[in-house]
């Protein structure tokens, strides 16, 4: 799915089940161990996925560990993302001369388990438009497209900065008619080339029962 969403400079590589633990570098395992089943099996099959994306830029298999922020840990020279939800993992990776962040986030094309949610991850003018675009088009999920997007702004900010970004702190608008969305940064954003970024700028595609988001910063 994921390479339909992202231009050609980005390899990605995503996976509808998971791979054996065995699979996992013995310094992977000692990050999840003591973690239940499901989460050791996600850890290691985003890994696995990652691992194949990296090996198209020329990448031999090595570990790939968790920063001090839970962030992945990309060989030098590369910028990347990582998701998982149920039934899909997904990575896509980068040179750092390319692109300068990635974003990309997938969810269940479901509601959101709790209602309430919604209003911890919109602003009013977000729900607003939520409201419109729910009685446009019913079919989508739009409360679980919103906090999509906004993971996948958060992944691409936080490399950028290595600041928290609160859901509160981007106002995001939708366009149905290309399935893009736009989040204007509502706090000073990072330099990029030169430039402050006020915004980023990303898509979404729906499909097999889950809904992708993914922001590409050019290099």
């Amino acid at each position: 799915m994921i390479d339909k969403l992202l231009p050609a400079p980005v390899r990605t590589a995503e996976a509808f089940d998971d791979a054996p633990l065995s699979e996992m570098f013995p310094e992977e395992w000692a990050q999840v161990a003591n973690a239940v089943p499901k989460r050791q099996l996600e850890f290691g099959t985003v890994r696995r996925c990652a691992r194949r994306a990296l090996a198209e830029l020329g990448f031999a298999p090595a570990p790939l560990l968790p920063g001090p922020k839970r962030e992945p840990q990309w060989p030098a020279g590369v910028v990347g993302a990582m998701t998982h939800c149920t039934g899909y993992r997904a990575a896509a990776v980068a040179r750092a001369s390319e692109v300068r962040a990635i974003g990309l986030d997938a969810e269940p094309h479901l509601p959101l388990d709790d209602p309430g949610v919604v209003d911890l991850v919109t602003l009013p003018e977000e729900r607003t438009e939520l409201r419109r675009l729910a009685a446009l088009e019913p079919e989508v999920c739009w409360d679980r497209l919103v906090f999509s997007a906004k993971e996948s702004v958060y992944k691409a900010w936080f490399p950028l900065t290595r600041r928290w970004l609160d859901f509160e702190e981007a106002l995001l608008t939708l366009d149905p008619t290309n399935a893009t969305f736009t989040a204007q940064l509502l706090v000073p954003g990072p330099v990029v080339n030169g430039t402050e970024l006020t915004a980023f700028h990303g898509r979404w595609l729906i499909g097999s029962g889950l809904m992708v988001t993914a922001i590409v910063v050019p290099g």
